[in-house]
């Protein structure tokens, strides 16, 4: 079963970004059926695309870390299975264009590895011990293969030059 995917946009860098909407619903639906998970009837995530400044506030306050992130993930602490509300994905603009220009990809794809991993905190995957993290990149992978984007964790063999 697909969530209700509720985004909010906080930042007019988004306005150019083509179909938020339906990048979400195609990368978490890719991700649902690649974890298997089971989700609540009516279950419900919120996205939030937003600014590096707004963000920044998020990581000082939650994780007392000053500074910008790239994705953050307010996983809402209920049952997956019996909890209609997963939780909140946050994604900073600049943080994920930065990033996407000098790893020499699209923006689009890696918003889509952003909502996949910000997705799977959401069900409980972290990556806090090496283990934990090989298998939350393994199923990261996965994901994107199926939806036709390069491995996100695999270096550009030649690099843009700036």
């Amino acid at each position: 079963m697909k969530p209700l995917i509720d985004i909010a946009i906080e930042a007019e860098a988004w306005d150019g970004f083509e179909d938020p909407a339906g990048l979400a619903e195609t990368v978490i639906g890719q991700t649902i059926s690649q974890s298997g998970v089971r989700l609540a009837e009516g279950a419900e995530i919120s996205i939030v695309l937003c600014d590096d400044a707004f963000i920044a506030d998020l990581n000082r306050k939650w994780r007392s870390i000053d500074k910008p992130t790239n994705v953050l993930s307010f996983p809402s602490g209920g049952a997956i299975a019996s909890s209609p509300v997963l939780g909140d994905i946050v994604i900073a603009f600049e943080t994920a264009a930065r990033e996407a220009e000098e790893a020499a990809k699209p923006l689009r794809d890696h918003v889509a590895h952003l909502l996949a991993h910000g997705f799977l905190h959401l069900i409980g995957y972290d990556h806090i011990a090496d283990a934990d993290a090989e298998a939350m990149e393994a199923l990261e992978r996965s994901v994107l293969a199926r939806l036709g984007i390069e491995d996100p964790y695999q270096e550009p063999l030649v690099r843009a030059k700036p």
